[in-house]
């Protein structure tokens, strides 16, 4: 079957249901009585069915009537939908765009793909706040926060940039003078450095199908991934790091990994907005960007 009703069709269709009248319908088209009322009449005749029960003062919808309605309004939306962000995708980028994601991540990461956002779109200016407590961008004006790990059930869009991946290491001064570490249970015998934010050390390391705790006292709590990376650098014992932020440092010899394999569970990393029907141009460039940005760090850092 060849399908002959157009959109016009469709939408003089979908107002009358809608308004539940022809003059009404009429009026929300700009158009007249008589047009609309022909037009639904021409649809009737190509389709071979009735859509509509008219009488002098009542006008319904018949079973058919009823499901072409829920299948044209479908259609149509999806058509306006696909316009729209065919306009977007045609608009530069432009106004301040204000973001948040934490202290660590911010500095180290964000602030790389911030800068290459701003080369891209001279018309955007960029606000930031970097902070380890949780914003609320609906009522703080943000309009897009990375996060690091789970997410809590909201009523906020999100696109998963990637995970974090994580590894032990220790500076090769360290390792030369301590005791051999071949397996876990050799780290009772070392010095640990942990990022303990919430004052309770631990670590729970996982190996494929292998999970061992780590439990007791660390030499170093830290509540900053950053300080305790530098505690690591100075020679003070085994520091859990991201890769991402450890890995430049092995590659310059500074850091070494120990118990290949054995890490904490990878951790998600999210861009967060406000949830809308369509995106703002520079929200979706810049998650785009980090989206971009992060599967280079992953393939950088193997």
């Amino acid at each position: 079957m060849t399908t002959t009703v157009d959109f016009a069709e469709m939408q003089a269709f979908i107002a009358v249901v809608v308004e539940g009248s022809f003059t009404t319908a009429a009026e929300r088209l700009n158009t007249d009585k008589a047009r609309v009322s022909r037009i639904v009449r021409r649809m009737e005749e190509k389709l071979g069915a009735r859509l509509l029960n008219r009488s002098t003062r009542h006008l319904s919808v018949t079973e058919v009537g009823r499901d072409y309605f829920e299948r044209a309004s479908s259609i149509v939306k999806a058509a306006e939908m696909a316009e729209a962000a065919v306009a977007q995708r045609a608009e530069e980028p432009k106004g301040r765009l204000k973001l948040t994601a934490g202290a660590e991540f911010g500095t180290m990461r964000v602030d790389v793909w911030i800068a290459a956002f701003l080369h891209k779109w001279p018309k955007v200016t960029i606000e930031t706040e970097y902070t380890n407590r949780l914003v609320d961008i609906i009522h703080e004006g943000v309009d897009v926060a990375i996060r690091i790990g789970p997410l809590e059930d909201s009523e906020l869009s999100a696109r998963k940039l990637g995970e974090l991946s994580y590894g032990l290491y220790a500076a090769p001064d360290y390792l030369q003078r301590a005791a051999a570490i071949r397996a876990v249970d050799d780290l009772k015998h070392h010095d640990l450095i942990m990022h303990a934010p919430r004052g309770r050390p631990g670590w729970t390391l996982v190996n494929g199908e292998k999970t061992a705790k780590v439990l007791h006292a660390p030499r170093c709590a830290f509540d900053n991934t950053v300080a305790a990376m530098n505690a690591g650098l100075s020679g003070l014992g085994i520091v859990q790091l991201p890769t991402y932020m450890a890995e430049p440092h092995v590659a310059d010899g500074r850091l070494s990994r120990v118990l290949a394999g054995w890490a904490r569970i990878p951790v998600p990393v999210h861009a967060v907005f406000a949830s809308t029907r369509y995106m703002d141009p520079k929200v979706r460039d810049f998650v785009d960007l980090c989206r971009d940005g992060f599967r280079s760090d992953v393939e950088r850092l193997g």
